[in-house]
């Protein structure tokens, strides 16, 4: 099964709560972080909240937002 294109809309009327939006990912120079590929690294460089460069020791990487497998210690 796919994941819908577009998130539905919560209607007012519904008896269901709406969806919990979380906020995004913040990540500062120095943060220790692990990476569900990649393992235990730490936060080297931002770009402009669209990327963060990461030091995995042996591997420098560039992950992406919306950090999906980054997950900040």
């Amino acid at each position: 099964m796919t994941k819908p294109a577009v998130a539905r809309r919560h209607l007012p009327s519904s008896p269901f709560k709406p969806p919990v939006t979380r906020p995004p990912k913040q990540f500062a120079i120095g943060d220790r972080v692990t990476h569900d590929e990649y393992g235990l690294g730490r936060v080297i460089r931002i770009e402009n909240e669209i990327a963060v460069f990461v030091d995995f020791g042996s591997l420098q990487a560039r992950i992406m937002s919306p950090y999906g497998k980054l997950t900040k210690l």
